[in-house]
């Protein structure tokens, strides 16, 4: 007889050994031609936390506690990568760069090349440090430039090319369409990824 005891005891199991993980690049490296990396879209989305855990913190415009991720998505709005989950009191730049080389490292895991690729996100993720991290990494950003940061008539943006940033909004709604993922209820990181990731598999099995 399946119980939920015995559901949640295995997700918990599989969460914290990796297992996941491990589906997500097997797929991903086995598949990757079904992805469009013609342009890739960054994002963060902050997600309500039913109850306080590891990586949470309270945001000030969601009047709520959150915890804050960054997404990776390709160009038809399909989930890649995601950083380690950061406190909603922390903006998208906290800790960009580790955020960054967690995503790349998983997408070299999973033998997609991440050299010459464009990158679409929005004004939140401006800064110089950011464009010069993404340089060195022969990473074309493709941030539109944000206001409080003043004229910076040096800065590439092609606004044509930035009109595909709605994907990952487009993502992020089809994962809020999960009831485990639109509100945390998990307390561990680890298993709060373990969802995500579930929901990652999800929608990419539907496409391969």
């Amino acid at each position: 007889e399946i119980s939920w005891q015995n559901v949640y005891y295995y997700f918990n199991k599989w969460s914290k050994d990796g297992s996941f993980q491990r589906v997500w690049l097997n797929l991903l490296s086995k598949k990757k031609r079904k992805l469009d990396m013609s342009c890739v879209q960054l994002d963060g989305s902050h997600t309500h936390c039913r109850q306080k855990g590891e990586s949470t913190g309270y945001q000030a415009r969601k009047k709520s506690v959150t915890t804050n991720s960054i997404f990776l998505c390709d160009n038809k709005g399909q989930m890649i990568a995601m950083g380690s989950p950061k406190a909603g009191n922390h903006n998208d730049l906290y800790e960009i760069e580790e955020v960054l080389k967690e995503i790349l490292a998983l997408l070299e895991e999973a033998g997609i090349e991440h050299k010459g690729l464009f990158l679409n996100a929005d004004a939140g993720f401006d800064s110089k440090s950011l464009r010069e991290f993404l340089e060195s990494k022969e990473i074309i950003a493709n941030i539109k430039p944000n206001p409080r940061n003043g004229e910076q008539p040096d800065v590439y943006f092609d606004e044509e090319l930035y009109k595909n940033r709605f994907k990952i909004e487009q993502a992020n709604g089809w994962l809020d369409g999960y009831k485990g993922l639109i509100m945390r209820y998990e307390y561990l990181d680890v298993t709060w990824i373990g969802m995500l990731l579930l929901g990652f598999i999800s929608k990419f099995l539907k496409k391969v």
